[in-house]
This record gives C-alpha cells, sequence and structure tokens, in this order.
C-alpha cells in the first residue's frame, strides 16, 4: 500500500524567484487535484537580482538553501525543484525576410518554413544587437508567430503554391537569453538541488489563468511584483508579446514611506494592512505613533498608483499595437495596491469590469491548506509547479555537422530550431542564384536572370528530413549546402514572343519568312545560346513590303507606285492606271501585316493613250464625218485638242508614261469645210489637167471653204486641155 500511495500522491517542490523575494511552494498532487500545502517566503539580503537575471548567484543560492531547509523540517529531503525563467528576461522582435522567387515553381511547405526561419534570424540578430551582444545564439527562440505574409506587396492569407516576384513574411519572435538560465542552474546547483523541470513565468501564470479556449481572446496578463511589472499578451490562440516595466509594488511603499515619514519595512507593513483595515497605525522615524484612516492614505498615494498604472497600460498598448485589449488579468502581490484596476482600466479605456485582480482561487482543480492566505501572489509559484510538471521544459542535445548543441525545449523542437541554436544562417546554406546576363535587344537593355538556388539537403540520422520534422535527444543533423543556381541557357529564339516563322507563297513560289538575327552585328541563327554581353538585334518580316524586300521583288514595290502626269505644270494622279499587289487576290497595301499562308501576287499597272488620256479629262479629241471623194468613202477628222510632249507633238495613239510632262491644247469646234479633205486625202493633179479644177458637193460647183455634212459627195475635176 506505501508504494501505491507514493503513486496516488506526489510532492511537487516548485520555487518563484523574484526581484526582492524567493517564493518556495509545496504542491501535492492527489488524482489529478493539486493542493498547495506549504508556501514559505524569504527576501533577497541584498541585490542579488536584476530585471529577471541573477547577478549573485552565491546570494541567491543562500536565500534558496534557508527556503528548502526550513521545506525539509515538514516534507522531508528536496533534492529537485521547478523553476521558471522570469518573463521579464525575455526579448520579444519583430522582423521580417523577403525572398525573391521569380521564375520559382510553385511555392511548397519547406519554402515557406525557410522563409520563416529566416525571418526569425533576423529577429534573433536583432535581439543580439539590441544587447550589445555580437552572437546572436546566445538566445533560445521560444516561440514566433507569423504577422502576415505577403505576395508582390500584396498581404494574403498562405504562400503555399502561389507564385510571384517576391515573397515577404513578417514575424514576432520571443527569445531568452542563454545565461539567464545558465546562472538559474549554477544557484540551483549550489543549494543542492537538481531542476527537475523549467518553465516560463508568463507562461506558467497564463497556463492556469487562462486555459488555450480562451487566448483566442485578446488578453493581458499583468504579473506586478516587487520591482517590476512583468507583462504577457494573449490572441488568436497564442501568447503573442511580453514585455515588463521597471514599476511595481516597490513604488507604492516608496509613496507611503514618504507621506508617513516611515522606514521602508515600515511602509511595507502599512501598505498591506490598507488592503485588511480600515483604519492603520503607524510610528514613523520620529518615534510618533499616529492612526490613519486607510481611504486617507489611499488617497495620499493616488498619483503613485496612476503613475504605476500608466506605466502599465502604456507597456500593454506598445505590446499589443497600439490598441487596448479585450481585458487585463492582475496577479503578483502589487495588484493588491489600492485602486490600481480601476486606474488601470481608466488608462487602457476599459470599463471597469474589464480589469480584476485574480487570485489563487480562480484556478482550477486546486485547492489550497486553510492555513495559506489566497492572495494573487500565490498565482505564480502555483503556475511554475502545475506549468513545470504537466508541461516540463527540457534541454536536448542534438548533433549538427558533428558539433553539439544544447536547446532549451520551451516547444515542440523542430530541425529548423536545431540549425537556429546552431548559428547556421539559413540563407547562406541555401544555394546561391546563379549569374545574370545582362544583354541588349534592339537597344532595350535586358536581364536574364540565372536559376534559383537549390536549398540545403538536410539529413537526420542519416535519412533526408523537412525543416518542421521534430527532433529527439541525441538526434544527428547533418546539412549540406545546396546546389547553386546555373547561369542562364537561353537561345535567340527564346527572346521572341511570337512563332518565328510564316509560311507564305509570292505567285507560285513558296517562301518562309523568318525573322532576321544579328549577334554582335554577325548574322546568327535563331538557335543560338546567348552569352553575357551579347548584343542582338532582330528584324521581323513582318509587312508585305518587308517580304518583298527580302525575297528579291523590289519590282513590284516600283510598280505599285502612283501613275503621275504633269499636264500644263499641274501634277495629277491617276490610280486606275496604278500597278496593284493582291493577297489572297484582295488589293493590299505595303503596309499590310504578312500571316502566315498568304498568297501574294502582282498585278501591273497600264500606259494610257493620249486619247484614253483627254477621254479621262473628259476633253474630246475631236469629231469624225464619212463622206465620198471622187466615190471613193473617207472618213474626215477635226481634232478639238493637241497635246505636246518634250515640245513635239503626240498622236492620239501614243501612250503615255508615269511621269511624263505634257500640254494640252484646246481648240474651238468648227464645222468641216471642202478644205479639211486636204488633211486626210492626198490629191495628184492628172497629166492632162493644166491647173485649173472644179470642186463639186453633191454634184454641184462649190468652193474651199463650204462647210460640207456627213454623206457629202465630194469631188475634184480638172477640165481636159484643148
Amino acid at each position: 500500500m506505501g508504494e501505491y500511495e507514493l503513486k496516488k500522491k506526489q510532492k511537487i517542490f516548485a520555487l518563484d524567484i523574484g526581484t526582492r523575494s524567493v517564493v518556495g511552494i509545496i504542491l501535492e498532487e492527489v488524482d489529478g487535484i493539486f493542493q498547495v500545502s506549504d508556501i514559505v517566503v524569504e527576501e533577497h539580503k541584498k541585490r542579488a537580482m536584476l530585471d529577471g537575471q541573477i547577478h549573485d548567484v552565491p546570494a541567491v543560492a543562500e536565500v534558496i538553501r534557508s527556503i528548502k531547509g526550513q521545506m525539509e523540517k515538514k516534507h522531508g529531503p528536496l533534492h529537485k525543484v521547478c523553476v521558471a525563467a522570469a518573463g521579464r528576461a525575455l526579448k520579444t522582435e519583430t522582423a521580417s525576410f523577403t525572398l525573391d522567387i521569380k521564375g520559382k515553381p510553385l511555392l511548397g511547405k519547406d519554402d515557406i518554413l525557410h522563409l520563416e526561419l529566416s525571418a526569425v534570424q533576423q529577429a534573433q540578430a536583432l535581439a543580439a544587437e539590441n544587447e550589445d551582444d555580437v552572437k546572436d545564439y546566445h538566445y533560445y527562440c521560444v516561440g514566433y508567430s507569423v504577422l502576415f505574409y505577403r505576395l508582390d506587396g500584396e498581404e494574403i492569407g498562405s504562400l503555399i503554391d502561389q507564385q510571384g516576384d517576391e515573397a515577404t513574411v513578417e514575424i514576432i519572435a520571443t527569445f531568452l537569453p542563454r545565461v539567464v538560465v545558465e546562472s538559474l542552474i549554477a544557484a540551483l546547483n549550489r543549494a543542492d538541488l537538481e531542476m527537475e523541470a523549467l518553465t516560463l513565468e508568463p507562461i506558467a501564470a497564463i497556463n492556469v489563468l487562462i486555459p488555450e479556449s480562451m487566448r483566442r481572446l485578446n488578453v493581458a496578463l499583468v504579473d506586478i511584483g516587487a520591482g517590476t511589472s512583468d507583462i504577457a499578451i494573449t490572441n488568436m490562440g497564442t501568447v503573442i508579446a511580453y514585455g515588463m516595466v521597471p514599476t511595481a509594488g516597490d513604488e507604492i511603499t516608496e509613496a507611503i514611506s514618504h507621506e508617513l515619514l516611515l522606514d521602508f519595512p515600515l511602509a511595507e507593513q502599512a501598505k498591506r494592512e490598507l488592503q485588511s483595515s480600515d483604519d492603520i497605525t503607524v510610528t514613523d522615524i520620529l518615534g510618533f505613533e499616529t492612526t490613519f484612516p486607510s481611504y486617507e492614505v489611499v488617497e495620499k498615494i493616488k498619483p503613485a498608483v496612476t503613475r504605476l498604472a500608466e506605466e502599465i497600460s502604456k507597456e500593454i498598448l506598445r505590446l499589443n499595437n497600439g490598441s487596448s485589449p479585450q481585458a487585463a488579468m492582475l496577479v503578483g502581490g502589487g495588484s493588491l495596491t489600492p485602486d490600481l484596476p480601476v486606474q488601470l482600466a481608466a488608462s487602457l479605456q476599459l470599463p471597469n469590469n474589464r480589469v480584476a485582480v485574480r487570485g489563487a482561487e480562480a484556478i482550477q482543480n486546486v485547492t489550497i491548506v486553510d492555513e495559506i492566505t489566497k492572495g494573487p501572489d500565490l498565482v505564480t509559484p502555483i503556475g511554475i509547479a502545475i506549468a513545470a510538471k504537466q508541461a516540463p521544459v527540457q534541454y536536448v542535445t542534438v548533433h549538427v555537422n558533428d558539433q553539439p548543441v544544447r536547446l532549451f525545449e520551451v516547444k515542440s523542437l523542430t530541425v529548423g530550431d536545431c540549425m537556429l541554436a546552431a548559428g547556421l544562417k539559413l540563407s547562406r546554406w541555401h544555394g546561391i542564384p546563379g549569374n545574370a546576363f545582362f544583354i541588349s535587344v534592339n537597344g532595350q537593355e535586358i536581364t536574364l536572370p540565372g536559376g534559383h538556388g537549390h536549398p540545403p539537403l538536410i539529413e537526420k540520422n542519416g535519412q533526408p528530413c523537412s525543416l518542421d520534422e521534430s527532433i529527439a535527444n541525441h538526434d544527428k543533423i547533418s546539412v549540406v549546402k545546396g546546389q547553386d543556381g546555373t547561369s542562364p541557357r537561353v537561345t535567340i529564339g527564346d527572346l521572341l514572343d511570337t512563332p518565328s516563322s510564316k509560311h507564305i507563297m509570292i505567285d507560285d513560289t513558296a517562301y518562309e519568312a523568318a525573322p532576321l538575327v544579328y549577334r554582335n552585328n554577325r548574322p546568327a541563327e535563331i538557335n543560338e545560346l546567348i552569352e553575357d554581353r551579347d548584343s542582338v538585334r532582330i528584324e521581323w518580316l513582318e509587312s508585305l513590303q518587308d517580304v518583298l524586300k527580302h525575297f528579291g521583288y523590289e519590282e513590284w514595290i516600283t510598280g505599285i507606285k502612283p501613275y503621275h502626269l504633269t499636264i500644263n505644270g499641274r501634277e495629277t494622279f491617276f490610280p486606275v492606271y496604278s500597278g496593284k499587289l493582291l493577297i489572297h487576290d484582295v488589293e493590299a497595301k505595303l503596309s499590310t501585316k504578312i500571316q502566315h499562308g498568304d498568297h501574294i501576287s502582282f498585278k501591273a499597272g497600264t500606259h494610257p493613250t493620249v486619247q484614253e488620256l483627254l477621254v479621262k479629262k473628259q476633253l474630246y479629241p475631236g469629231s469624225t464625218i464619212e463622206i465620198t471623194f471622187n466615190g471613193r468613202t473617207v472618213n474626215l477628222t477635226k481634232e478639238s485638242c493637241r497635246v505636246y510632249r518634250n515640245g513635239a507633238r503626240l498622236k492620239m495613239d501614243d501612250r503615255l508614261n508615269s511621269g511624263d510632262s505634257v500640254e494640252i491644247e484646246g481648240q474651238q469646234m468648227s464645222s468641216f469645210i471642202f478644205q479639211d479633205l486636204f488633211n486626210t486625202v492626198e490629191i495628184n493633179m492628172p497629166s492632162h489637167g493644166n491647173g485649173s479644177f472644179v470642186l463639186l458637193k453633191n454634184g454641184e460647183e462649190t468652193t474651199f471653204y463650204e462647210e460640207i455634212q456627213a454623206g457629202d459627195a465630194l469631188e475634184i475635176l480638172w477640165p481636159e486641155t484643148t
């Protein structure tokens, strides 16, 4: 039965090591219910702590040894203890990291983890920089949260399977200096105690007061001690930030000491009596004993309480991105400061019922023996004991590239955490991009990016693994630098946006209209590989004119020039006589874009006669009548216009060339007379003629100037000589 009782009833020894005092607590677990069975509080004999870090290890060890001795008198030998690292030692940093993903395949889980861990390393470096520590791996990352992802500058919910030019992640990460943990272990060892488990003070208090189901709410937890007030902010299911202000209960004690002229220990005692008595009786440094109503003392110290509330609210707002949380919980001895919840609610612009002091009675599944006061100062010590037991933080030793690395297991550790702890810069182990080529294409400068570098090859215990794979004690991790990207492998043809060639017909001959390529001013082939600093010129055979010039049909281009004549000094165009280019038998211009499969032909222009020109100009060349002369049919023509080219008179059937300069002289149309016959008919005098003749029209004698009509019969007679 004794062994059963030991298993059923377990004692947990926990220490809350504060700035001014150390609290020791014994917690007994019975069937899942915790009972606080003993508590010892002892103040430091000198200033051994500063901002949560042990500055005088022997002095702190002496206080721990004293508490341990008092506990052992009641509870037997104590060898192990649960402790917490102070929240005020935590460093919270915000950082972002941007990755060039142009031309990269879809983003996967490992790519995003690489992005997040690179941002954590940025934050780790910031934490070290802000503390003048040159080695950023002197800090444990105890957790980080992604604030947002961005793709090409726009906020996006997830980067999985996304593509773009650049991906960015912004995170908030929390770090604990290693020296804080090392000094804590040293103090415990000097007091002959072994660290059973380790937790963080804010996490301890939050775990017992704010269960995970409540952490979706935006709540501020403030642990007000003697010298400092620790703050933790929850939101969206996690603790998003930690902070500290060096203002706490001692400020109020100082105010009471100043107002009532009391020694500091007596002022501290008076402060505690204010919480439980209507009147307090004090003896000042002059030896006078005076009784004050509690409300009167509270009024005297109100400015100090207001200052404390303002300092705490300022830090809460800073940690919560400038906005008030939904509620605030106060724990720690300093939370009992009169009017502090009301003043803090006013500073945070919250209703009074949204700021409350939470004591040990608010902790579920915990009972406290009657002799122990159930105050808010018990919350953190109880939380340390429970959290350290339920979720103990341990050290894990892992070898990274054969170098031992010790990690502080405040969360589930991954391969990525080991690389961070080993000080491996993820960006240096990722293959670098290949060298880019800088070229010019048709006078425009273009950059051809090199291939993306490959991620590092990571193995755990000889097997390939991912960055988020969990690790165990004594795992061996090896990291091999990722392969560098290659220089671009691009042909001249790859630079073309459109299909590189078209098949066409000119008359009945087939041609391939491919672009003309020149590389460094020399003809080149379209499948040649580009080199750095190349100058490429590409001439596309796009228009009808380009094609005809390239394939030797310049005469067709000349043949479609507009037909024109200079008439009486004025240039006149006659498109009807011009040559025409045809695509699929439809007239086309030289600027017409050639399409694949086009059939090109040419219709030559014509050279009009003088008579055709005159008709086109609506000038009538003359008239014709039919008569008979000496019994023979004759056509008489009378011209109304005379046309000259370069001074020479042209006949009506002469042809005109494009560009000719002609003169047109007009004359009045008149009736035909007998004399006009001689312009057409050559008359020979007969041998028997004596020079005299007779003109007859229709058998009647007439003259040279007699008007004649179509159908008239004309005769010339030479009388015979006698």
